[in-house]
């Protein structure tokens, strides 16, 4: 059995191969008829010929319409036909499974994605879709890629959690308890876990003890939020990526972070031309020169405090008033890194009572070791920090922000036992599809989108 991508890359006029998948078109003329077939290998289609003596050929053609399974078996041979190179006559062929044409929903005619969003199951057939997916795993496989060639070790963080990272108390709560029969005040002590616990928001602080045994580490797996919100940027369920460092600072954590996104960017153009292609043509036409901006332009680097001086400097009207100390918003990170630089933008040192609590303080008392990296389209893509590696400051900083130590214990252990200064960053793996994809809606770059209201499947 060959896949067609190998078949329009590697194969001959004159080979006998058998090949399987799905009816996408059929087309009867009174000798032959031609079959359009996909595998989901590649975004092309493989034509398929059917003679009319072959074996009850006119019995196959009434099973045979969009939607339908086959397997075939025949000779490659040079197409005539404009867009592609070869064609497959049959000589046998196998039916798997048919699809009524009155019932099948995904007929040849361009489906809206509110639409598709509808039939889940079904939607990864489609073009767009199916593109997304294979940028998705070369996006994927590109990304373990980069950290195991420089010697990171890919830790697997716990899904199930007691400890809120982030502080943001939108968490999904993990219970065996009967809700049912629950009434007044819940103990939590008679739990599964014996105490609460939750979907995890970040594998981050486990990232954190991992990296303080081994040095480079990273996750990559899913992390979820309870936010109510129903926006083309959020998901309750969505993959993250998020390596820790020992023995770095902030400029070596910017450092990993831009050559990150230049080698994911790189991977995709060189494994899926002929999907980026389609995305430029038919989604959003600057995705390729998105990409070579990203690939191309050494990052621009900027504090925090200078942005925002670039920011009222610029004479924009934006929604969101500037001023140092408030937290930047998209359309601010969109202004600076779109019309101002035209390329990304590493921001760096941000007022401590807009960031979190682990974030390394600054000499200033007033500024943070973070980072953002901010993109043309989307804003923030990366954001990061070198972590507070001091005791002292570090429980100061958890008393200022009313995290009970007893909580966090184990965190403070890791600065009483052989700390060391380290840093990492966090990267949602949906909104990176996004910008390579120009797709506009994060429910279109994940197989099944978990979404107030919605977990089918």
């Amino acid at each position: 059995m060959r896949r067609i991508a190998e078949i329009i890359r590697r194969g001959k006029p004159g080979e006998e191969l058998t090949v399987a998948g799905w009816v996408r078109t059929k087309r009867e003329l009174k000798e032959f008829s031609f079959l359009e077939v996909n595998d989901g290998s590649c975004l092309s289609n493989l034509q398929i010929i059917l003679e009319s003596n072959l074996g009850e050929y006119e019995t196959l053609l009434k099973r045979l319409n969009t939607g339908a399974s086959l397997q075939v078996t025949g000779i490659l041979s040079t197409s005539p036909s404009k867009g592609q190179n070869l064609e497959l006559k049959a000589t046998s062929l196998i039916v798997y499974g048919e699809a009524d044409p009155q019932d099948y929903p995904l007929q040849k005619k361009r489906h809206s994605f509110e639409f598709l969003r509808t039939i889940g199951h079904l939607r990864p057939r489609t073009n767009t879709i199916g593109a997304v997916m294979r940028v998705r795993n070369t996006a994927a496989n590109a990304i373990h890629k980069f950290f195991q060639e420089r010697g990171f070790l890919w830790i697997q963080s716990p899904i199930i959690t007691a400890s809120d990272c982030e502080g943001a108390g939108e968490m999904f709560n993990v219970t065996s308890l009967d809700l049912e029969r629950l009434t007044g005040k819940i103990d939590y002590s008679q739990d599964f876990f014996g105490k609460k616990a939750y979907l995890t928001v970040s594998g981050q602080l486990e990232a954190e003890v991992m990296a303080m045994a081994f040095s480079n580490v990273y996750t990559f797996g899913p992390t979820f939020r309870a936010e109510n919100s129903n926006t083309s940027r959020h998901l309750a369920e969505f993959w993250m990526v998020e390596p820790e460092m020992a023995f770095c600072d902030i400029y070596g954590d910017q450092d990993l972070a831009e050559s990150f996104l230049k080698e994911i960017f790189k991977s995709v153009l060189e494994n899926c031309q002929e999907d980026m292609e389609f995305f430029n043509e038919r989604i959003d036409q600057s995705v390729l020169a998105t990409a070579e901006n990203i690939i191309n332009h050494q990052f621009a680097r900027i504090t925090y405090t200078e942005a925002v001086e670039l920011l009222l400097k610029s004479n924009k009207t934006f929604e969101y008033p500037v001023e140092w100390g408030v937290d930047l918003q998209s359309e601010h990170e969109r202004y600076l890194a779109e019309e101002l630089f035209k390329k990304p933008v590493i921001v760096t040192n941000y007022p401590k009572g807009i960031k979190a609590f682990y974030m390394r303080l600054n000499d200033d008392d007033q500024t943070v070791a973070a980072m953002d990296i901010l993109v043309p389209k989307i804003g923030e893509i990366i954001g990061g920090s070198q972590r507070e590696e001091r005791l002292d400051i570090l429980e100061k900083r958890m008393l200022a922000n009313d995290i009970p130590a007893s909580e966090l214990w184990w965190y403070l252990d890791l600065r009483r036992y052989g700390t060391v200064p380290h840093a990492g960053f966090g990267l949602g793996f949906e909104r990176l599809i996004q910008l390579i994809t120009g797709m506009a809606n994060i429910r279109d770059v994940i197989p099944f989108p978990r979404t107030p209201g919605n977990a089918e499947f």
